[in-house]
């Protein structure tokens, strides 16, 4: 005994299989498009204390950022990020201390090489 769910022959199951994935497609699709980020409009802009963020600030921020996040949930005058930035130099700056901090760039080719050993 053969239960056809509906459908009138195969092909119909087929379409409506297919339909299926498209809407999870668009469903995720629409997801990943609405978590995109902006452009910031304080880029090049000097904070509160008349310094814009570079490179080097950047970087420290990516090196502090596990902290610095654990602290913003707790505390309004906390934040992850400084808004007022140079823009790409403190971008890279940012995810380069960030790497350094989980272990990127050089740390998982010599921890697969340990494992080796």
């Amino acid at each position: 005994m053969t239960i056809k769910l509906g459908a009138r022959n195969e092909r119909d199951f087929k379409m409506g299989e297919q339909g299926r994935r498209l809407a999870v497609f668009f469903v995720i699709a629409i997801a990943v498009a609405g978590c995109a980020a902006g452009p910031n409009p304080a880029v090049g802009t000097a904070g509160v204390d008349g310094d814009i963020a570079g490179f080097w600030l950047g970087l420290w921020h990516g090196i502090i950022a596990c902290i610095t996040f654990i602290i913003s949930l707790f505390s309004d005058n906390v934040h992850f990020y400084e808004v007022h930035n140079n823009g790409a130099w403190y971008n890279f700056g940012f995810v380069l201390g960030a790497g350094i901090l989980f272990g990127g760039l050089f740390g998982g080719r010599s921890a697969s090489r340990r494992r080796r050993k």
